[in-house]
């Protein structure tokens, strides 16, 4: 039932994990999908031949999207491509140790930065592309702590929990010139971002317990809420949170 045929598609941190997995279900579904990256190149280059094994056009757009000009850059050079984006999928970020008392704030600005001005630099510029053309659908990516708070991670938590607040704030917004604007907050899921803690013998077993679903789900998990998100079965909601995480959060 779900149909993305003739849309274009952009995709933030789209080389691994679940932007990698995002990118190639839009493009099973029917979408052309850009993908946009900052260091992984190869793995980018992978997504690409995936996605073009599928019969889809793939856009691989290097940026650093925490900077204000790379992203105007990188605008510049999808609509040269295409001339439209019909669907912004806001997935970079990063996900680093702080303890509060010890935490250095060069490690809160580069959350931050990642983070949250990523995803203000990336709506702010693509939101006015959207109003032209009377419709959009604009994802992005939260997480389980952005609702509960997470120890340890504080500012990861706090950027997080951002992105909620501003997902329901252009939802708003954006609405009459018929632009959706929603979020997913995965809670763990089996990515290299988890790798190294997972290496802690017994982790993931305690990780699998606090979860009620007793599992700690692949990227494709998540791929599906927000290619639901980004459909027309999903045409009447915005400014929605949609957890994605085993039932780890039962009341946001």
């Amino acid at each position: 039932m779900i149909c993305l045929d003739g849309k274009k598609a952009l995709i933030t941190g789209g080389s691994r994990g679940i932007g990698r997995a995002t990118a190639i279900l839009f493009a099973k579904a029917g979408a052309d999908v850009a993908i946009n990256f900052l260091h992984r190149e190869r793995a980018a280059a992978e997504v690409k031949t995936a996605i073009e094994d599928l019969g889809k056009e793939c856009l691989v757009l290097k940026a650093d999207i925490s900077k204000k000009d790379q992203v105007e850059g990188l605008l510049k050079d999808l609509l040269n491509a295409w001339g439209r984006v019909d669907i912004l999928v806001n997935n970079a970020g990063i996900w680093t140790y702080g303890e509060i008392g010890n935490m250095d704030s060069a490690v809160w600005h580069e959350t931050m930065q990642l983070n949250c001005d990523a995803v203000f630099f990336m709506c702010n510029a693509f939101a006015p592309v959207m109003r032209q053309q009377n419709e959009g659908w604009i994802i992005n990516v939260s997480s389980t702590a952005g609702i509960r708070g997470e120890a340890f991670h504080s500012h990861y938590a706090a950027s997080k929990g951002a992105i909620i607040s501003f997902t329901k704030s252009l939802a708003s917004e954006l609405a009459s010139s018929g632009i959706r604007v929603n979020c997913v907050a995965p809670g763990w899921v089996d990515t290299d971002m988890c790798e190294e803690v997972f290496r802690t013998p017994g982790y993931r077993n305690k990780v699998e317990e606090s979860i009620p679903l007793k599992r700690v789900p692949p990227p494709e998990d998540v791929a599906g809420p927000i290619l639901f998100l980004a459909s027309d079965l999903a045409r009447h909601i915005t400014g929605e949170v949609l957890n994605v995480n085993g039932g780890s959060v039962l009341c946001a």
